[in-house]
């Protein structure tokens, strides 16, 4: 479904923005070529979103009530971390990668995969991506709207560096994303008080 793609995407990439995950590909992307780290940091996301939509999907398994119980809870905590970091820096993100010109693309993309794939565990966008995997049913569509916004923040990172960490307005981009969490967790208590009296 194409508004599953969307909400997805417009639900993670606001998240992703003000992340780790932007300062870590930037950081990678000043000691490598940006080719081999957009690669490393692109199946990185791959894999932790397949994980995300995966947990999530499992969670429908449940009954419809704790599920979106479940759900409303989840997207209440990401509002509430995202809110109280709002007034923070940008996250800093060491990478212990060994500088040098003429490390190869399989290298390069190597180091940029586990350094992510690292990174991701636990992160908002992976606890969204789940909460919408178990909302919708619609694991392929969540997945390439998680994915996709992923990839966007990770491409502006890459391939537009540190001009773009400079004007990024991270406390609006992180209270915008959690007013969205909050709309979510709305209705997923909406969904939760409909099924009990249902």
């Amino acid at each position: 479904m194409l508004s599953v793609v969307a909400t997805a995407f417009v639900l993670v990439l606001p998240v992703e923005l003000p992340d780790k995950t932007l300062f870590a590909s930037l950081v990678l992307a000043t000691r490598f070529a940006p080719l081999p780290v957009f690669v490393g940091v692109g199946a990185a996301f791959g894999l932790q979103v397949a994980i995300a939509v995966t947990a999530g999907s499992l969670l429908t398994l449940l009954p419809e009530a704790l599920v979106s119980g479940v759900v409303a809870v989840l997207f209440l905590v990401g509002a509430v971390v995202l809110w109280r970091s709002a007034s923070s820096g940008p996250e800093d993100d060491e990478v212990a990668a060994d500088a040098g010109q003429g490390t190869s693309f399989v290298r390069a993309a190597a180091i940029s995969f586990g350094v992510l794939f690292a990174a991701e565990w636990g992160d908002l966008s992976q606890l969204a991506t789940a909460g919408l995997a178990a909302r919708y049913e619609e694991p392929l569509s969540v997945f390439l709207g998680a994915w996709a916004a992923l990839l966007v923040v990770s491409g502006l990172a890459v391939f537009l560096g540190r001009k773009l960490a400079d004007r990024l307005p991270v406390a609006l981009i992180r209270r915008v994303a959690a007013g969205l969490f909050v709309v979510f967790a709305v209705f997923a208590l909406v969904e939760t008080v409909r099924a009990l009296s249902g």
